[in-house]
């Protein structure tokens, strides 16, 4: 079990620090930033790599939600659920602690804003409702499960999940980034709304509900087609 913990820590560490610290220090540098693009492949990105790297020890899941889908699509015990969400809350914060130690030593530093917390209303990037956050929030981890389920199914060519995965995780970014900033992942959101200003704290609760919700939509959408 620890190797799996282990593992789960580190994907989701990869994860935040990746997808959160390319929209952090790199989305809005001046003529060279990679904007909403470049973070969509950033989180991408840091999925497949880790998939890669370390899923033939743990699953590859860096994410609760990930991990209660799997459960309900009987690819996972049951008795790992909360291990594994530890593991990856955990690894969450510790990369946003070391985001934050990067980002104070910015000159002139005053305060790290938003963080890239996820967020509706005053903290949506363009002002969405709750009602439109707690929509796309179970829409994209529902597909994002199918597409998880799908990729890892027992039919699917063999080796390729990860590219699926991640290029999965991209578009949906692509999406819904305008929206939430995109959580899909409790443990994304939570690492950062620990260090962040703003409402992140007060909103989280949003940010679990919502991916949870869709995941479990997602696993069952998955045993209704049959295809495992």
């Amino acid at each position: 079990m620890f190797p799996k913990l282990m593992a789960e820590f580190f994907g989701t560490f990869w994860l935040v620090l990746g997808g959160c610290g390319s929209a952090v220090l790199a989305a809005g540098v001046a003529d060279v930033g990679i904007g909403w693009l470049g973070v969509s492949f950033a989180f991408g990105l840091t999925v497949l790599t880790m998939a890669y790297a370390v899923g033939h020890i743990s699953g590859g899941h860096f994410n609760p939600a990930v991990s209660l889908g799997l459960m309900i699509g009987g690819r996972f015990p049951a008795s790992e659920l909360i291990p594994y969400w530890i593991a990856q809350v955990i690894g969450a914060i510790a990369a946003a602690a070391v985001l934050y130690l990067i980002v104070s030593g910015a000159p002139g530093f005053e305060g790290v804003g938003s963080f890239a917390t996820n967020g509706y209303g005053e903290a949506s990037p363009e002002g969405y409702s709750l009602t439109s956050a707690l929509v796309i929030e179970i829409v994209m981890t529902a597909f994002f499960v199918v597409v998880i389920l799908g990729a890892t199914s027992n039919f699917a060519p063999e080796g390729f999940a990860p590219i699926a995965i991640g290029l999965c995780l991209t578009l949906i970014h692509l999406i819904s980034i305008p929206v939430t900033n995109t959580s899909v992942n409790p443990a994304r959101s939570t690492g950062v709304a620990l260090f962040a200003d703003g409402p992140a704290l007060a909103q989280l609760w949003l940010f679990w509900v919502a991916p949870l919700v869709g995941a479990a939509i997602g696993a069952l959408i998955w045993q209704a087609m049959g295809d495992d």
